[in-house]
């Protein structure tokens, strides 16, 4: 197995904190295990409306907009700033974020890019110059630090797809902001993980009067959270947020840190309005975020696994499906992580990498159905160094539907939970670290520069039907398992007939030790990490195939094979059905 870098062990650590036993119960001591998986969750149902995300008072607040009047994007906005609150190890307006929605008026889906680019100082030659060696940035450095790109994104959405004012559907985020909240038991955990990253980032804001985390059931407050909110309600985003008090916080700090953010990086940035990339399965059409996000690589496994003619046949769960699945997947990352960079700066052959026929070439070369195979990037013989430019860790992802049948699918993330932990004075937020995505290597097209956008790992997903009418919004956070939870739990629908629930709830394989800083050679060295929940003899089957399997991972462990959210809607019916993953502290709210 390839040797990851000693802090994504440590990040992998943190998300899966049953690895470490006295963090068992770290959160509250003397409460029953809460990773034990003993109770059950039902399919919810409704009819004007649904929200489905990752903490139950952050789909209140959605719902609240809902039913105020507001439509899928005001709700989904109201529930990003929640979220913001509710669990900033995961997400927070000093972050990225995407958004697809759907528009039931002309039964299409638009995609909005809210991930900022690299500072116009950030060059390779000045990397080194900070004595910076091999070929990743230190994953806490501000010298990671990329323009957040939330905050324009929560706005846009609402101008472009929503129909209340940023003040109505950022109010539940101020009052929780302001009144405080219970810190859920699974945030809790997780925050605790990250204490030496915010003491290391000076971000005391998350952190008690004695430098301890918030335990399971504390009410925490977070007031300079609750004026960034009213700043960006009050004067926009522009304005509030990327010039202005905010902007000079956020400078002061980074540059005082040695980081490159400007004032001018800043207050050039604007979110993109683009078309998703689509393919097709089982009769469905699936929309991801173009590159630099890895929605290509969902798409792409999505492509391959359609053309296992057998797979329905298949016993769920079984070795030949598992089998069948990780070489799609396996296919899929070395492709993605051997092209996927920003297309404003290199040209990636997206379109090429796509097609139904590249997939059936790939497959048809490299599957075999007895044996794990040897995998390296396919050539859709495109040249990187063409002047030709086309437009194009740690996350929530939630999903809204309102009654006129519009569904929003979103995600947003500080990527390594606080990000670098480094939170600008005043201001609530911490700030992310995604250019700790970018590979410091000149041949390769992800490679660290100026103004530039890293490889993104966070990516919504919707799904239509043949007629162009919504099938489900669904995603799946978690790192590099956002594109492997995409295949799965969509399969797991489509293929094997799971309602939205069940296909959340049935466990999940991820590839252990895929990394965008890597490259294309840590696939094929790349374990098979296995959730508690498959049938006896599956490990000792794969390994017989070749695949190197971790024994199954169960509790807080489970946290690696990411956490999602589903929301489907009958066509006919205008039925709504949510699922929320267990693993996280979620709730489905339908109405």
């Amino acid at each position: 197995m390839l040797a990851r870098p000693a802090f994504k062990e440590q990040v992998i650590r943190t998300m899966a904190t049953a690895y470490e036993a006295d963090l068992l119960h770290a959160a509250h001591p003397g409460q029953p295990e809460i990773h034990s998986f003993t109770s059950r969750r039902s399919t919810v149902m409704g009819t004007r409306g649904m929200v489905a995300a990752s903490q139950p008072l952050a789909a209140e607040a959605g719902m609240r907009i809902l039913q105020q009047g507001g439509n899928a994007a005001d709700a989904a906005v109201a529930v990003a700033a929640a979220l913001n609150v509710t669990e900033p190890n995961m997400t927070g307006i000093g972050g990225d974020a995407f958004a697809l929605y759907y528009s039931a008026k002309d039964r299409t889906v638009s995609a909005i890019m809210g991930n900022g680019h690299s500072p116009g100082n950030l060059t390779l030659e000045a990397v080194r110059e900070k004595g910076i060696k091999g070929t990743e940035l230190p994953p806490y450095s501000p010298l990671c630090i990329t323009v957040p790109g939330a905050a324009a994104l929560w706005e846009d959405l609402v101008k472009e797809h929503g129909s209340k004012s940023m003040q109505d559907v950022l109010q539940p985020a101020i009052e929780l902001a302001e009144g405080g909240f219970p810190v859920s038991p699974i945030t809790a955990r997780l925050w605790a993980g990250h204490r030496e990253q915010l003491l290391q980032g000076g971000g005391y804001t998350f952190l008690n009067e004695d430098k301890s985390t918030p335990k399971y059931g504390q009410l925490f407050r977070n007031p300079d959270l609750a004026q960034t909110f009213r700043t960006l309600a009050e004067q926009g985003a522009q304005a509030g947020f990327y010039k202005g008090r905010i902007a000079d916080a956020i400078v002061e700090e980074v540059q005082s840190r040695g980081g490159l953010l400007t004032h001018d990086d800043l207050a050039s940035h604007r979110s993109l309005f683009t078309r998703p990339i689509t393919t097709s399965y089982r009769g469905l059409r699936v929309h991801e975020i173009p590159p630099p996000t890895q929605g290509m690589a969902a798409l792409m496994a999505f492509n391959s696994l359609e053309l296992d003619e057998q797979l329905r046949e298949r016993r769920w769960g079984s070795a030949e499906h598992l089998h069948s699945a990780i070489e799609a997947m396996r296919l899929a990352f070395s492709d993605t992580l051997a092209y996927c960079a920003d297309p404003q700066s290199v040209n990636v052959p997206i379109d090429d990498l796509l097609s139904k026929q590249y997939a059936k070439q790939r497959r048809a070369k490299l599957f075999k159905p007895d044996k794990a195979a040897e995998i390296h990037p396919g050539d859709p013989s495109l040249d990187f160094s063409s002047d030709e430019r086309r437009p194009g860790g740690d996350t929530v992802y939630f999903c809204t539907a309102d009654g006129q049948g519009n569904a929003c699918s979103f995600i947003n993330s500080n990527y390594m939970g606080f990000g670098t932990g480094i939170v600008p004075q005043g201001c609530g937020f911490s700030l992310q670290n995604r250019g700790q995505g970018f590979i410091i290597d000149p041949k390769h097209p992800n490679c660290i520069g100026p103004h530039k956008r890293p490889y993104h790992t966070i990516i919504p997903g919707m799904v239509t039907d043949a007629n162009g009418e919504l099938f489900a919004a669904f995603g799946v956070m978690g790192g590099f398992m956002q594109p492997q939870g995409h295949l799965q739990v969509l399969s797991n629908m489509v293929d094997f007939g799971m309602d939205p629930q069940t296909a959340l709830d049935a466990p999940r394989f991820a590839l252990g030790g895929v990394d965008s800083v890597e490259g294309p050679s840590c696939v094929s060295q790349s374990s098979v990490l296995l959730e508690e929940g498959f049938e006896d003899g599956v490990s000792k089957q794969l390994r017989q195939l070749g695949h190197h399997v971790e024994s199954p991972l169960s509790r807080g462990a489970r946290q690696v094979f990411g956490r999602g959210q589903i929301i489907r809607r009958n066509p006919k019916t205008g039925l709504l059905a949510g699922g929320s993953d267990p693993r996280a502290d979620g709730q489905v709210l339908g109405w």
